[in-house]
């Protein structure tokens, strides 16, 4: 039930299960709010937008 266009990298889950974390990848954040609103009868969402460390790191002046 997602999108085209969002990417499904990968999840872990703690270890008293109460919490699924999955991360996504995509270009458009309305992909992600399409995709939520299919589960929000079922799960309660948080978006935490993130970047990979290395283009952090190079917008910074760091990893030339």
């Amino acid at each position: 039930m997602q999108p085209e266009g969002l990417k499904y990298v990968g999840s872990w889950i703690e270890a008293n299960f109460d919490r699924c974390f999955q991360l996504m990848e995509c270009e458009d954040p309305k992909l992600f709010q399409e995709w939520i609103m299919k589960w929000r009868d079922l799960v309660e969402f948080e978006v935490v937008p993130v970047v990979p460390s290395k283009e952090t790191s190079q917008a910074f002046g760091g990893g030339k």
